[in-house]
């Protein structure tokens, strides 16, 4: 009999559906139907979370069948007016369960101001819904102070590794930066954007060198094993797909869970592209009898 295939606990729950963004930019129709078959299918590598705009939110409710239940991950400004509204229209309604709110650091005269500002709007989730907030990678701000405060107010960061324009992809050693900081200070992180293949690439059509979820998740296990930043750069900057893979089949069970505890998921547009990268690489099986 043919099940659900069996992947190792550093892909397990990694990938977040996010279907309604682009390059996908699915309709809300088209996003909640893929949500729906890949739901029933249960494939392991999915996190089987629903990313969702707050401005969205109510074609999203317009959207779902009476039969649905939607793990919710709400894209947000992170103002208190904006993260209690968005509480408010799923309160009481059975088909969505909010599993957390991202959200890009306010503005602020400072970076500080603008993650204490982050935390203030982020104060009525309920206990079970983790906020994480997007830290830029650019200028001059002050990447581990910042870290260190969403830290103290028990709150988690994001990282953005792509995008529409070529400045919106961070360099190697600032994404290697954030790794090293993130694992050193033991603070989980999500990830967003850009990350469309397991391995760094150039894309032909745009010529931009995307990043590799998989080059990002090794880059955390070596430093979750002592590595440097120097250790995490040299995982980003890899295109050795081979080499790579090898990497990732000796990754101890151990070092994958304290991995995964850090690098929670990524939010994908594709859910079907990063299980045909890891199926292609043999990183997951296409089927197994269970």
């Amino acid at each position: 009999m043919t099940g659900i295939p069996v992947v190792s606990p550093l892909f397990a729950h990694l990938v977040d559906d996010a279907g309604l963004f682009p390059p996908e930019a699915l309709t809300m129709t088209e996003a909640t139907a893929r949500h729906r078959h890949d739901s029933a299918a249960g494939h392991p590598v999915l996190s089987h979370r629903f990313l969702c705009t707050a401005d969205d939110l109510p074609a999203l409710l317009e959207s779902l069948h009476p039969e649905d239940r939607f793990s919710v991950g709400l894209i947000s400004r992170l103002t208190p007016s904006t993260v209690r509204s968005a509480l408010a229209h799923t309160a009481d309604d059975p088909r969505v369960e909010l599993v957390g709110v991202e959200g890009p650091l306010p503005s602020g005269p400072d970076s500080l101001t603008a993650a204490t500002r982050a935390l203030t709007a982020l104060d009525d989730l309920p206990q079970h819904a983790p906020g994480y907030v997007e830290v830029p990678l650019a200028g001059d701000r002050p990447l581990v102070a910042v870290l260190r405060l969403l830290a103290q107010g028990h709150r988690a960061a994001k990282v953005r590794c792509g995008g529409l324009r070529a400045e919106l992809f961070p360099s190697c050693r600032s994404l290697g930066a954030f790794v090293y900081a993130c694992v050193t200070e033991d603070i989980p992180f999500k990830a967003t954007a850009g990350l469309h293949h397991a391995v760094r690439y150039r894309d032909e059509r745009t010529g931009f060198i995307h990043h590799g979820f998989l080059n990002l998740l090794l880059a955390v296990c070596r430093v979750v094993d002592g590595g440097t930043v120097e250790a995490a750069v040299a995982a980003l900057r890899s295109t050795d797909a081979e080499t790579l893979t090898d990497e990732a089949r000796q990754v101890s069970s151990v070092t994958a869970a304290k991995a995964r505890a850090l690098f929670v998921s990524y939010g994908s547009c594709s859910t079907g592209e990063p299980i045909d990268d890891l199926r292609a690489l043999g990183l997951v099986a296409k089927e197994d009898a269970v």
